[in-house]
């Protein structure tokens, strides 16, 4: 027994008649009377009685239909799911190191407002159609779509008023930073999210963007009036990523959403 058979029974069993219930579900009359043959052997027992216009309907027919309804109606919802799902337009977006959380959450929402058949997937790092990443870290070939500023701050351990120093000397922002600093560095991070890990266990502060020191909320921050540094993080992508109506579709996206 399986989805065609029961297919050809409910749409005999509603017509009550094979010839109209070919036609309407595109069968040819042997194909459907072939399905309701096998549908029979597999049940054993007799579905329909043929008349001189149209078939009757036995008992076992009529305590099958509404059970073949749900059968059919089940099979046709899984096939739906599946076939959405295929259908669905992948969008890879890589997200670099040091992009705040309300960045990444401002992306993902623009995402769901250009269509539900998009498949996002985030990844790390350099990688997909675009992704989201401080502006020194654009590419030469890159365009690039400003999300948010950031005020850098100072960020300190959650007890102790400490100024041993944390620093990043692969930030662009390093050499800036450096008349800051008013003694030598205890420790040293690749990325500002690492400098706020060690910030957080106590080994000293560092000077962070805001938007990162607000998602750790294992560290106190404070403004620095004295510095006036900041840095942008937004969508980065190629012209050649246009051609992809989703990312396209994001950019405009994120356009309006941060339009006055």
């Amino acid at each position: 027994m399986d989805y065609r058979q029961l297919r050809a029974f409910i749409a005999v069993f509603e017509a009550r008649n094979v010839t109209a219930a070919a036609r309407a579900i595109h069968l040819s009359q042997p194909a459907l009377s072939g399905s309701i043959k096998a549908l029979e052997e597999a049940l054993g027992t007799t579905l329909f009685v043929r008349q001189a216009r149209g078939v009757e309907v036995t008992e076992d027919a009529r305590a099958l239909y509404p059970e073949a309804q749900r059968m059919v109606a089940d099979a046709g919802r899984l096939l739906t799911r599946f076939k959405r799902d295929r259908e669905r337009a992948p969008l890879q977006i890589g997200i670099e190191s040091d992009v705040g959380a309300a960045v990444v959450r401002q992306l993902v929402q623009a995402v769901a407002t250009i269509s539900p058949t998009v498949h996002l997937q985030l990844v790390t790092g350099c990688a997909g159609a675009a992704r989201l990443a401080s502006e020194e870290l654009r590419c030469e070939d890159e365009l690039f779509l400003p999300l948010h500023s950031d005020a850098f701050v100072l960020a300190t351990p959650p007890v102790a008023d400490q100024k041993r120093w944390i620093t990043c000397p692969a930030q662009q922002s390093h050499q800036r930073l450096l008349p800051f600093y008013d003694s030598s560095p205890v420790a040293e991070a690749e990325t500002f999210t690492l400098a706020l890990d060690m910030v957080a266990a106590g080994l000293g502060s560092a000077i962070v963007p805001a938007s990162l020191a607000a998602d750790h909320h294992d560290v106190r921050s404070e403004p620095l009036p004295e510095l006036d540094l900041r840095r942008r993080i937004g969508l980065c992508y190629s012209a050649q990523a246009l051609a992809l109506a989703e990312v396209v579709q994001l950019r405009d996206a994120l356009q309006q959403k941060d339009a006055p």
